[in-house]
């Protein structure tokens, strides 16, 4: 399971992602351009100490991650998805991509995704913070792929 960030433009956000990954053991793929400097200063403060212990990788552009990309397949989170997340069936190999805060993702980037899952909301809701979104998402796969196991196992529970 990995997290990837499309083009990310709010530090906080890229930072808190950074600490969930730290958390659960989770890579993180960063396709640039960033919106911010990566290592701006709101962002290792979001990222708190879990920053350096969060695995990320950089990938200058959409193209060279594409090249470079973990096997498995490419799993958009996204508001322009029709499949709510908890009816997915998710894989251990599944990367969870999230598009840019302001803009999502450009449409080649969509339609070249494996599968588009939505948060379902309430009527009248836009959309979840993108941190919120993947958490509810991430916890959902690894329960389902038994990554909370791992993780218990890991930590001696």
């Amino acid at each position: 399971m990995r997290i990837a960030l499309y083009q990310p433009d709010i530090p906080q956000n890229a930072g808190a992602v950074f600490r969930l990954s730290a958390c659960l053991g989770i890579p993180v793929d960063i396709i640039e351009p960033c919106g911010f400097v990566l290592d701006d200063r709101r962002l290792r403060r979001v990222a708190m100490d879990y920053g350096g212990q969060a695995e990320i990788v950089r990938h200058p552009s959409w193209e060279t991650y594409k090249d470079a990309r973990a096997p498995g397949r490419m799993v958009l989170l996204t508001t322009g998805g029709r499949m709510p997340f908890t009816d997915f069936t998710f894989a251990p190999s599944d990367t969870l991509l999230l598009g840019r805060e302001s803009a999502g993702v450009p449409e080649a980037v969509h339609n070249g995704a494996d599968a588009r899952l939505i948060v379902p909301m309430a009527d009248g809701a836009r959309s979840l913070n993108v941190v919120t979104a993947t958490a509810m998402v991430l916890g959902e796969a690894l329960r389902q792929t038994g990554g909370f196991t791992e993780l218990a196992k890991q930590a001696d529970l």
